[in-house]
């Protein structure tokens, strides 16, 4: 409205897509004749805020960081450390302490290869079984991943390659920026320097020009997207606006992004599980391999990552719960807690009551016995680690991100099984 600062608020609200619902002041300005506001509305419309993104090149040259056999989570973020693990810096020292084939000293390591000149890429034959998946993200994505503009302490993109990578660590992965691809990693070794191709699914030496792997494919082409845009969670929160924008200027959707493959055609009938699923996406069932957003009535968030769920919370500005139950306990740390676990007991249930969330006390017992008694049969929820294990209803584990997306949102983005 003042006009010596609307050309300064235009520009900058051009960018932030994490506007809910102050969306709809800004529509209301745009439809009173606000000559900023129905700029921004354009912008958002064009989605401007994705196409400054840099694009994924049709080559990328990397040096590998090869841990052979298995890379559990737990490899990545041990257990006896969860307590730094909201402090991504200091609990990545702690990745990959433990010794292992071609591992001795993993940070001394890792800025030997830097000296290289090329970003490094995590490779491993199979990486990111565990439950520690947020936090193990974070390590490696210290080391390897790029710094985020006026966000200290935390990084985006990086590479992630894997024989077979653990399927909640890949969405973790993607929510977080990265580039996770599966394919045949038996011929790169540590220290390897690499091209890869993403759109052509080849990596050779990038010195002798020797095929690798080839015949690879990204799990879908909307990873491109979701790189684009920082992570998956933008790319929905954005997307989403995008859509509302050119909803209210009276525009058609955008054929900026790109499309999810469609399923198979119709099967003759659904599991109980996809009519769950499908009721919560208000259809009739969803099929294996379907992408979807359910709604989601429950979600619960435990003390190991309840902290890291609430930096997450502040990063997509959630001042209120979407989900009908979001629950916060403290059944890991309550009988023994460390000085840092004191402190999280006195301020993090404060922190969920504020957001119309219910924080259980330390010593009223796991977060199952709670929940189990609240859930609804038919509908659907999340969880950070093991407390997704629903006796009624239906249930899909998450990191702590997406925990925090779906306690904020109310959805959850999900490749049905």
């Amino acid at each position: 409205d003042n006009p010596n600062l609307s050309g300064v608020a235009a520009a900058a609200l051009k960018n932030i897509i994490l506007m809910f619902d102050a969306f709809y002041d800004v529509e209301e300005k745009s439809k009173a004749g606000n000559a900023a506001a129905t700029e921004v509305m354009k912008s958002w419309a064009d989605a401007e805020w994705f196409a400054k993104g840099p694009k994924v090149p049709e080559k990328v040259t990397l040096t590998v960081f090869k841990v052979t056999g298995e890379t559990n989570t737990d490899d990545l973020s041990p257990a006896p450390d969860a307590w730094s693990r909201p402090d991504i810096p200091l609990h990545a020292l702690a990745m990959l302490k433990n010794e292992r084939e071609g591992i001795t000293n993993a940070p001394k390591q890792i800025d030997e290869l830097k000296k290289k000149g090329f970003p490094l890429a995590y490779v491993g034959d199979v990486v990111g079984t565990g439950s520690s998946r947020k936090s193990a993200t974070n390590s490696i994505l210290w080391y390897m991943g790029n710094d985020i503009p006026f966000v200290p302490n935390k990084r985006t993109g990086g590479y992630c390659f894997g024989t077979k990578i653990a399927p909640i660590f890949f969405n973790t992965m993607e929510d977080s920026g990265a580039l996770p691809i599966e394919m045949d990693v038996s011929k790169l070794n540590m220290g390897d320097v690499i091209d890869v191709f993403p759109y052509e699914g080849k990596t050779v030496n990038h010195e002798t020009g020797e095929v690798l792997c080839e015949g690879w494919s990204l799990k879908t082409k909307v990873l491109f997207d979701e790189v684009q845009a920082g992570g998956r969670i933008p790319l929905i929160i954005g997307r989403g606006l995008t859509g509302k924008a050119r909803a209210s200027l009276g525009l058609p959707a955008s054929e900026v992004f790109a499309k999810f493959e469609a399923p198979g055609p119709k099967p003759k009938g659904y599991t109980l599980a996809q009519k769950m699923v499908g009721k919560a996406c208000g259809l009739e069932g969803v099929q294996p391999g379907m992408y979807c957003e359910p709604e989601l009535a429950t979600v619960g968030s435990q003390d190991t990552t309840g902290p890291m769920t609430r930096d997450e919370l502040k990063d997509l500005a959630c001042l209120g719960f979407s989900s009908d139950l979001v629950m916060q306990s403290f059944c890991h740390t309550a009988a023994y807690p460390k000085p840092v676990d004191v402190e999280t007991h006195k301020t993090l249930p404060k922190f969920f009551h504020d957001r119309g969330g219910v924080a259980l006390r330390p010593g009223d017992g796991i977060i199952h016995s709670w929940l189990n008694r609240m859930l609804i049969p038919d509908a659907v929820g999340t969880g950070g680690d093991s407390h997704t294990r629903f006796p009624l209803g239906i249930s899909f584990p998450a990191g702590s991100g997406l925990v925090a997306f779906a306690a904020a949102t109310g959805v959850m983005p999900l490749d049905m099984p």
